[in-house]
């Protein structure tokens, strides 16, 4: 089942990445007085069901996640500088759980510098920065039955960064594509986490940091398939010269936003990311419901 969702939102996303551009995404209104633009909306999903002699069965339970989607964009003469953050958490509690879980828990930071070379592509530089706001746990049962929880993950750790020269291709705000070809990747861990066979993370056991040097691509797109319905695709690439090149990373993201009104919309996220060093396989996050938003 999972696998099979899993293949219909990717081939929803690469059908909206070649619809066409909407009207209503050429008039987004741009910054008249200074060279910046910025654009952002913070956004809250609640869910609560409680069951009291329900003979169907059920288990009492109360989530929330909070999310923020923020552009701050730079443009003036040869030069431009658009930056990203994505951040949520999310948790959920239930009757039967001796513990609140996490259902979200991401931070990152997309940033891209270019110099414009020709009408459209740019000689620019990237930086790409992902962690995580709080503990992690693996969870299991003890000897009497017992939920347990044992810390696997922390704030930096692990913690992702990304620096490298490229050349951007930008249609506009809402389509560009960067290529790195010498790109340095720093994963930091906390290095009381480490394994041997630098399992955790691929971080050597007793150490805190990995250094990678690779190839790496990133592609955004954002556009309205219908009318109140927009699609934000991002996609990254990345393949490691110096250890296994053919063993690709893939962190590829779709943020459905379907709009009711002025503060209500239903939002589906969906994330999948194939990172060998993490796991061996794919990764799956998706979060879907009714949200309040704010937008500023």
């Amino acid at each position: 089942m999972r696998r099979n969702l899993l293949l219909v939102l990717c081939l929803i996303g690469v059908l909206s990445a070649n619809a066409q551009q909407s009207e209503a995404e050429k008039l987004i209104p741009k910054d008249t007085i200074g060279p910046w633009y910025t654009n952002g909306t913070a956004s809250l999903l609640f869910n609560q069901s409680t069951f009291d002699n329900w003979v169907a069965g059920g288990e009492n339970n109360i989530s929330g996640t909070l999310g923020i989607n923020y552009d701050f964009n730079y443009k003036k003469e040869d030069w431009t500088w658009d930056n990203k953050v994505i951040a949520s958490y999310g948790i959920v509690k239930t009757r039967n759980s001796s513990f609140a879980k996490k259902t979200d828990d991401r931070f990152e930071l997309n940033s891209i510098l270019g110099k414009k070379a020709t009408e459209r592509w740019s000689y620019s530089f990237l930086m790409n920065f992902r962690t995580q706001f709080t503990k992690g746990y693996n969870y299991g049962k003890d000897e009497f039955g017992a939920e347990i929880r044992e810390e696997y993950t922390n704030l930096m750790s692990p913690g992702y960064l990304m620096l490298g020269p490229g050349m951007l291709y930008k249609r506009d705000d809402n389509f560009y594509i960067n290529l790195s070809p010498a790109t340095s990747k720093f994963t930091f861990v906390d290095s009381k986490y480490t394994l041997p066979d630098e399992a955790y993370f691929g971080v050597k056991e007793g150490e805190s940091m990995r250094y990678e040097l690779g190839f790496s691509a990133g592609m955004y797109y954002k556009l309205d398939v219908i009318a109140n319905v927009t699609f934000e695709n991002i996609l990254g690439l990345y393949s490691n010269y110096l250890e296994d090149p053919q063993n690709v990373d893939i962190n590829y993201q779709l943020n459905i936003v379907l709009r009711i009104n002025r503060y209500l919309t239903t939002n589906l996220s969906f994330q999948t990311i194939y990172d060998d060093n993490a796991y061996q396989g794919l990764q799956v996050r998706q979060v879907f419901g009714v949200a309040a938003n704010y937008g500023f």
